[in-house]
């Protein structure tokens, strides 16, 4: 794949990114259930390897890609495409300091689509950046998730309950922090808000990444699992029943029995 995909990057740069499209569209295993995430990490990756001695050439590349991002369709090669564009502007803000305040605006936006993919690969993205700037991301996402809409507030959930990022004290903090601010925020929401598009894409994140988090520090994330199961909350309850399914808490039995009975 890489020996395709180099060629085609480079002539992309050189301002001929119709090749690499068509690329890409070809490879992209849509219309289908999983679209090629190998495909657009390895293209984020170059990209981001060649940002530092090529900026503008990357921006307009990238832009090109995302080109279409408010007309979409979702599970067609279009929605890989701007997918790829969302993913390589979170990698090359990774490699690109001075990138980063406006690929936040940017990541900020991707996370509403109304395209599930696109608004994938902005939590992806997020990750990204997670990863080399720790610290200003999560100011980032901490404000994002104070002040954003239910699919934004999604997108902060999914960039911080990813387990290899999951690597410090502080980090995982956070995370457990987000978690509750969520779980808070969906408490809250009187009943017949809830049946909102964007507040079932909040619930069903919110299904996976307390466990992923609470893996990371059994001992806290079961407090608050324990604290939410008091409040005789449905969806909460839904919430809790999903993390407790998932294998990465099997070994913890007493704590999960405890949630249960909580719950019961």
């Amino acid at each position: 794949m890489e020996d395709t995909l180099l060629p085609l990057v480079e002539r992309a740069l050189n301002g001929q990114p119709g090749f690499l499209e068509f690329y890409l569209r070809n490879q992209s295993r849509l219309p289908g259930p999983r679209a090629n995430i190998d495909l657009a990490h390895d293209l984020s990756n170059h990209l981001a390897f060649l940002v530092p001695d090529l900026p503008d050439e990357t921006r307009a590349l990238l832009n090109y890609l995302v080109r279409d991002e408010e007309g979409v369709v979702t599970n067609t090669p279009g929605e890989f495409i701007v997918m790829c564009g969302v993913l390589g502007f979170g990698a090359c803000a990774a490699a690109m300091p001075a990138w980063r305040e406006e690929v936040f605006a940017r990541l900020e936006r991707y996370a509403q689509n109304h395209a599930w993919r696109v608004r994938e690969s902005a939590a992806m993205a997020l990750q990204k950046l997670l990863a080399v700037a720790p610290d200003e991301t999560l100011l980032w996402l901490m404000d994002l998730l104070d002040r954003g809409d239910c699919f934004q507030m999604r997108a902060c959930l999914a960039a911080v309950s990813e387990p290899a990022l999951l690597n410090s004290s502080h980090i995982i903090a956070s995370a457990l922090l987000m978690q509750r601010v969520a779980l808070e925020y969906l408490h809250n929401l009187p009943p017949s808000e809830r049946k909102r598009a964007d507040v079932r894409v909040l619930r069903q994140a919110l299904g996976y990444t307390l466990s992923v988090v609470t893996a990371a520090n059994p001992e806290d994330g079961f407090a608050l699992m324990c604290e939410i199961a008091t409040w005789n909350d449905f969806d909460i309850n839904w919430v809790l029943r999903e993390n407790l399914k998932k294998r990465r808490l099997a070994r913890f039995r007493a704590y999960t029995e405890k949630v249960n009975d909580l719950m019961a």
